[in-house]
């Protein structure tokens, strides 16, 4: 099911799909099976990489210390699941560029914690559901309902972002 586009074509309707969307579910993969939270993306422009803040004394950090392949998915206008592998980047000035005031609150701490590490998640194939498209959408369903095949309407794809 995968679709021939360029990288960059890929990159860019991955990103455009995902851009308004603020909390992402990320996948990693503990001792007893598959683990999802919710995780805040950074707000910086998707470019195959996707940034995730977290705390050394948590169980995905912990997991990523064994097995990087994760998940990363988003629901919102569209559907979007992103498979890839984690790097843990224990860089203060990196979470600088990315700190807010509301983290302070949140994860009680400040951006010069040595507790804190980032995330980033290398991204290597991503699936979609673009039903943010109201023409396709129902070019979608006006063909499933007539039994016809759906498979021009480029509801779905699969994009290789390596």
């Amino acid at each position: 099911m995968e679709t021939t586009v360029n990288k960059q074509e890929a990159i860019s309707k991955v990103s455009e799909l995902i851009k308004d969307i603020e909390i992402a579910m990320l996948t990693t993969v503990s001792e007893d099976g598959l683990v999802s939270r919710p995780m805040k993306t950074q707000d910086v422009e998707f470019d195959g990489n996707l940034w995730f803040l977290t705390k050394k004394d948590t169980g995905k950090f912990e997991e990523l210390l064994h097995n990087r392949q994760v998940n990363v998915s988003y629901a919102g206008k569209s559907f979007v699941s992103i498979r890839g592998e984690a790097e843990l980047v224990d860089s203060t000035e990196k979470i600088k560029e990315f700190w807010n005031v509301a983290y302070e609150k949140l994860l009680e701490t400040t951006y010069d914690d040595p507790i804190l590490v980032l995330i980033k998640v290398k991204a290597e194939t991503a699936e979609y559901w673009d039903t943010g498209n109201k023409f396709k959408m129902a070019k979608f369903l006006f063909s499933r309902l007539l039994g016809k095949n759906t498979e021009g309407t480029d509801i779905n794809q699969m994009v290789n972002l390596n």
